[in-house]
């Protein structure tokens, strides 16, 4: 993966998470962490939630990730498609880790993890020049 994309990934903080079912979509916002070694999306939430519930169903989801600019020479963003994992209990081990390193905090509440394998990316990053783009595909 690019390293631009990966560092990007890797400082940022919420991702908004796009599921469908029966052809309606619906998305959510989840704090997330990149696992830059396996090009995961690490999150955790409510198994009862409408997200969850259609990603369990339905594993194709798609997502962006983006930046507060003030100025469109700031903007950066991802948008991403991927495949809901649910951790067996070997990968549940390892993505809890992971996770808790970035958000001790959230040992508070404590929460089912989930992750998102990343199958397609692409980043604009218009600080790099207007209309720049990063792509990344899963090979």
């Amino acid at each position: 993966m690019n390293k631009i994309i990966s560092a990007y990934l890797s400082k940022k903080k919420v991702l908004s998470l796009a599921t469908s079912l029966n052809n309606i979509p619906y998305s959510a916002n989840c704090y997330y962490v990149f696992d830059n070694t396996n090009y995961v999306l690490l999150f955790l939430s409510d198994e009862n939630t409408r997200h969850i519930k259609e990603a369990i169903e339905n594993k194709n989801v798609a997502g962006t990730i983006t930046t507060d600019a003030k100025t469109i020479v700031q903007l950066q963003g991802v948008q991403f498609t991927g495949k809901f994992i649910i951790p067996d209990e070997t990968q549940k081990e390892q993505f809890y880790s992971i996770y808790y390193k970035k958000f001790p905090f959230a040992k508070a509440k404590p929460s089912k993890i989930w992750g998102i394998s990343l199958e397609y990316l692409k980043m604009t990053d218009n600080t790099l020049g207007f209309g720049t783009k990063h792509l990344w595909e899963r090979t």
